[in-house]
């Protein structure tokens, strides 16, 4: 059977792209994006997958989302593939000329829905939260309506399930993201522990910051990204001028020295806002390291709390306890760790994807 898996775009690798990579690559899918980093596929080692770039999107906000909802709105495929697949959140607009398709959905765009007034409060002055107001609302109007053209819907966690209930009012399937948890393992309980993230506001990295800034004799190495004309552009570069001297800002680094990172770390922190899923709990778990995160979202899902890592209030002080906590002795987390993330693993995933793969399967 032959797949076309649409990716919203390929600039800085998060879960999503991963995932979407590793899915091509399994079941010998080509990948129809828009923005193309070619550099960062070849980091990954995914260089041999066959990719279709529609074109670049506008280099700002919202006219970013907009030119890529376009691209997707007008791109015909109908005649090379027998099944679609969308990943992301503005592929979909893609599905009314392709059939049978699957969304599988990382979550519902916020900013349109459970986060939409608090993005639009954030907004420096009236015209500009003017318009966040009216862009928001007429394209939510375009999203659901889209949405509607989707034969089968696949959640990455019982956290979007429910968002997906929520906003469009569909019932979807929970098939959690993989991770290819062989190519992890553990090394030592190093000297530091490890962020990995996209630089995000919604990510929270500022309290990280202000959790080692409390813990001077621990050491954070913090790994991430973001896209060219993202959104979190200036959040990142007002970030940089907080960053106390036991924080070391890595950037985007190739997979081989994340494994490498992973595997020398005392554990994992994350301090993501409602995370969708989370997949870095899991690699970290994969190394057998444990997390410490904010008890909320997907977090939940992955983390048992006292066994593979403890879930915390996001505040400074209760967070600062539980690094303090598991640095006393964070191998003894390791076997339970990396029993917990064998459940997450990419042949669980694959297998459960090809049985969802099937025409005229419809959820309503």
């Amino acid at each position: 059977m032959r797949v076309g898996i649409f990716l919203d775009y390929i600039g800085a690798i998060g879960g999503g792209e991963r995932l979407a990579l590793l899915l091509a690559k399994a079941i010998k899918g080509d990948l129809i994006t828009t923005d193309l980093k070619s550099e960062a596929i070849e980091k990954l080692g995914y260089k041999d997958l066959r990719i279709i770039s529609l074109g670049e999107t506008i280099k700002f906000p919202p006219l970013k989302q907009i030119s890529a909802s376009l691209r997707y709105g007008m791109c015909d495929f109908r005649d090379k593939y027998d099944f679609f697949i969308f990943s992301g959140n503005w592929t979909h607009y893609a599905a009314k000329r392709h059939h049978p398709n699957m969304w599988y959905c990382h979550t519902p765009v916020r900013a349109f829905y459970d986060l939409r007034e608090e993005m639009i409060s954030k907004q420096p002055n009236i015209v500009m939260k003017g318009l966040a107001s009216s862009w928001t609302g007429a394209h939510s109007w375009f999203d659901r309506r889209s949405v509607r053209n989707i034969d089968t819907i696949v959640a990455n966690s019982q956290n979007v399930r429910g968002r997906i209930r929520r906003f469009h009012g569909r019932e979807s399937t929970v098939i959690y993201p993989p991770v290819d948890t062989d190519k992890y393992y553990f090394r030592e309980c190093g000297d530091y522990w490890l962020s990995v993230n996209r630089i995000y506001p919604e990510k929270r990295i500022d309290l990280q910051l202000e959790i080692f800034r409390k813990l001077p004799e621990e050491k954070l190495v913090l790994v991430g990204g973001y896209a060219d004309g993202d959104h979190a552009a200036r959040y990142q570069r007002n970030l940089i001028k907080k960053v106390p001297p036991n924080v070391e800002l890595r950037g985007v680094v190739s997979e081989e020295e994340l494994v490498k990172l992973y595997a020398s770390c005392k554990g994992l922190i994350c301090t993501a806002r409602d995370e969708d899923f989370g997949l870095t709990p899991v690699e970290a778990m994969a190394s057998g390291k444990p997390v410490v995160a904010v008890d909320e979202g997907g977090f939940r899902e992955t983390i048992i709390h006292g066994r593979t890592g403890l879930l915390m209030s996001a505040n400074r002080d209760d967070m600062a306890w539980a690094v303090n906590e598991i640095s006393k002795d964070p191998e003894r987390y390791r076997k339970d760790c990396v029993n917990r993330a064998k459940i997450f693993d990419s042949s669980v995933f694959i297998s459960k994807m090809a049985t969802k793969m099937k025409p005229n399967k419809t959820d309503s």
